[in-house]
C-alpha cells in the first residue's frame, strides 16, 4: 500500500498586512462531527515545521507520486479544494507555534516586521486570550488550523481558507465551509488518483492500409477500476472518504479529416464484461470492428497523430454512508499510425 502525506501551510493571513484579527467560526452544520467516533481524547504526536504545518490527511491506492504517471482530468472546470481546515491538538499546535516563533526570531537577517508579525501571532495562544494555548482544556477540545492542498499552493484560492487558528470543544461543528468532511477528503483523493497507461491495442498495428478497417481495443486486464483512499484520524476525528475512477467508454481521434471512425461518433463505449471494443480474430478482415477507424488516404512518408482518450466515471463513498459522484475525468495520448497504399498486383 502506497502512502503519501500532504504539506499544508497554517494560515497566518493578516499579521503582515498589519490586520490583527481573530475570526470566530461562521455558522454550524447540521450533521458534525462526519464520523461515527468523538473529536477529542487522541494522543498526538507533535510534526511541523518553521512556517509549516504536515497536513494529517493520508492517501493509499493507485496515488500519484513525484509527477509518476497520468492524472485525471476533469471534464469540467472543477477543481479539488485549495484548502481545507484540520483539528490539532493542543501538544501539536503549541510546538507548531513555538518552533515557527524560535526559528523566525533566530534566523539571522529576518525582517523586523516578520519577527513583529509572528510574536503578535504567538502571543494571542500563549499569553493573550487563551493563555499557554489553552493547555488546561486540552481534553475537552482541539485547535482547528488551515492547511493548503499541496498540490494547489500556488493558486491565489489556497489563501481562502484565511482564518486564525480557532479553538473548537469535542464534537462541536467547527462551523467553516471548508472545515474536513468526507467529501473534501473524496475531492482532494480526485486529484491524487494514478491512472494507468492508455495505449490503445490496435491491428494492424501501427502500420496499417488505406481502406483497410483498423481495429482498436483495450483489455479490461490492463484497463481496470482504479482507487485513492484519503484518511484523516487526528484529534479524534476519524473520517475517510474512497474515490473510484471507472473507465466508460474511449474517443478515437484519427489525426486526419480522411478517415471514418466506427462508430462514426468515434465513441467506443464499455462492454458488459468491462472491456472496450474488441481484439482482433484471424477471419476478420474483411469485417468491420465495433471499434476503430478507416483510413481514406496514406500517410505518405510520414505517420497520423492518432488520439485516444478514456473517458472515466468518478463516484466517491465515505464515512457514515456518505458519497456520490465527481465530475468525470479524461486523459487521452497520441500513436502514431503510418498508412499505405494497397499496393496492386499485376500479371
Amino acid at each position: 500500500m502506497h502512502s503519501v502525506t500532504p504539506r499544508g501551510r497554517l494560515a497566518m493571513v493578516g499579521f503582515l498586512a498589519g490586520a490583527l484579527v481573530l475570526t470566530a467560526p461562521g455558522a454550524a452544520f447540521a450533521d458534525w462531527p462526519p464520523s461515527n467516533g468523538t473529536q477529542g481524547h487522541t494522543k498526538q504526536t507533535a510534526s511541523s515545521n518553521a512556517g509549516t504545518l504536515m497536513s494529517k490527511v493520508t492517501y493509499s491506492g493507485s496515488v500519484r507520486g513525484g509527477g509518476d504517471g497520468p492524472a485525471v482530468q476533469p471534464v469540467t472546470n472543477w477543481t479539488p479544494p485549495a484548502c481545507w481546515y484540520e483539528p490539532r491538538s493542543v501538544a501539536d499546535f503549541k510546538q507548531y507555534v513555538e518552533t515557527m516563533y524560535e526559528d523566525t526570531i533566530n534566523t539571522p537577517g529576518q525582517a523586523n516586521y516578520a519577527k513583529a508579525a509572528v510574536a503578535q501571532f504567538r502571543d494571542i495562544y500563549k499569553d493573550g486570550k487563551y493563555k499557554d494555548y489553552n493547555e488546561k482544556n486540552a481534553g475537552d477540545g482541539n485547535w482547528w488550523v488551515a492547511v493548503q492542498n499541496p498540490d494547489r499552493v500556488d493558486d491565489p484560492a489556497s489563501m481562502e481558507c484565511s482564518k486564525l487558528p480557532f479553538w473548537v470543544k469535542n464534537n462541536d461543528n467547527p462551523g467553516v465551509d471548508q472545515a474536513v468532511t468526507p467529501k473534501i477528503l473524496a475531492e482532494a483523493a480526485y486529484n491524487a488518483i494514478h491512472l494507468p497507461p492508455t495505449k490503445v491495442t490496435l491491428a494492424p498495428e501501427n502500420v496499417t492500409k488505406v481502406n483497410l478497417a483498423t481495429w482498436a481495443w483495450l483489455d479490461k486486464a490492463k484497463f481496470s477500476e482504479v482507487s485513492v483512499t484519503a484518511s484523516l484520524n487526528v484529534a479524534g476525528l476519524n473520517i475517510q472518504a474512497t474515490t473510484r475512477a471507472k473507465p466508460v467508454s474511449l474517443r478515437l481521434e484519427p489525426g486526419t479529416g480522411d478517415a471514418e471512425t466506427i462508430p462514426a461518433s468515434g465513441v467506443c463505449t464499455i462492454n458488459a464484461d468491462d472491456s472496450i471494443g474488441e481484439p482482433y480474430a484471424k477471419g476478420k478482415a474483411d469485417q468491420d470492428p465495433p471499434c476503430g477507424i478507416k483510413y481514406l488516404r496514406s500517410s505518405g512518408d510520414g505517420t497520423f497523430k492518432m488520439k485516444a482518450t478514456i473517458t472515466w466515471q468518478i463516484d466517491w463513498t465515505g464515512t457514515g454512508g456518505a458519497g456520490g459522484d465527481l465530475p468525470d475525468g479524461t486523459f487521452g495520448t497520441t500513436q502514431d499510425v503510418t498508412v499505405q497504399e494497397i499496393q496492386a498486383v499485376n500479371r
